[in-house]
């Protein structure tokens, strides 16, 4: 979740929503990236969806059933959705997002498989997020 972190601080100094992931497979970081919405002029262009594609392509194939998501924030319905169809193995997000969050819509969205732990860091990503929309105003 560190390495998450790191990409999340990258993501607010380049002015983006400081949300950062990284996917883990076999004991190594294979994906690590934040959001790009702004630099790519894309609302798709989230932190998850961003790895997902990194690490599909990093594994040679779609599905990312033995590897972990690690994102500062909790995925919204869109990025849950890309999750579930990646199959991925496992979620670990930091902070909640009540507003936004896949779990306040839908939360047995995911694979049935998909491990999912939540909070950790969840102090860190939150203030991040805090600092970023204060600045902002």
């Amino acid at each position: 979740m560190q390495a998450a972190l790191a990409e999340a601080r990258l993501a607010a100094l380049d002015g983006e929503i400081p949300v950062g992931a990284v996917i883990v497979a076999g004991g190594r970081i294979i994906a690590r990236t934040h959001n790009l919405t702004e630099r790519l002029c894309d609302v798709t262009a989230h932190a998850e969806m961003q790895a997902i594609t990194a690490a599909s392509m990093a594994l040679g194939g779609k599905y990312l059933n033995n590897a972990t998501l690690y994102v500062t924030l909790e995925p919204c319905v869109m990025c849950a959705g890309a999750i579930a169809w990646s199959q991925m193995g496992r979620l670990v997000y930091g902070a909640s997002d009540p507003k936004r969050g896949f779990t306040r819509y839908a939360s047995d969205i995911l694979h049935p498989r998909t491990q999912v732990t939540t909070g950790v860091l969840a102090e860190e990503a939150a203030q991040l997020m805090q600092q970023f929309f204060q600045a902002k105003r």
